[in-house]
């Protein structure tokens, strides 16, 4: 598998957007939350290069091994994960599953009640944002640093 175009270097303008809403969720919320959410999508996804990343920057976030590898099936671990991570990391599912989810309101529900409508409405931010770079990183083969 190769590298395709460089996005980030044909639409420098349209990745300068994504950056800024980066950032926003990064000021927004726990870079440990962003990181697993972002994880748990891209794992959904299936793209290695952020799969790769986040997990390297949960590492240096200092979360534990045990953590980071249980991600795929938090459920099975709920004391690993606070009520918090729970409902943002079932929230992520959903939102990232909508041909099969339709995001129902039960979903919503449960989210809201733990994070709260500032809270969730960032959470789903950083969802979007991070389904919008897996497009990227699955449709031009972008190389994972584990394999380069």
């Amino acid at each position: 598998m190769s590298n395709r175009l460089q996005w980030t270097k044909l639409a420098p303008e349209a990745y300068k957007g994504f950056g800024a809403v980066h950032e926003y969720v990064n000021s927004s919320l726990p870079a440990e939350l962003v990181h697993l959410i972002y994880l748990r999508v891209s794992l959904i996804n299936g793209c290695a290069y952020c799969i790769d990343m986040h997990t390297r920057d949960l590492l240096k976030c200092g979360v534990s091994t045990d953590k980071v590898a249980l991600v795929p099936v938090w459920e099975e671990a709920p004391s690993l994960f606070s009520d918090k991570e729970r409902a943002a990391l079932a929230w992520a599912e959903s939102v990232t599953r909508i041909p099969q989810s339709n995001v129902p309101d039960a979903d919503y529900q449960k989210a809201l009640a733990v994070l709260g409508e500032q809270e969730l409405a960032d959470v789903t931010v950083a969802v979007a944002l991070m389904n919008a770079f897996n497009r990227f990183g699955v449709s031009m083969r972008m190389t994972p640093a584990a394999v380069k």
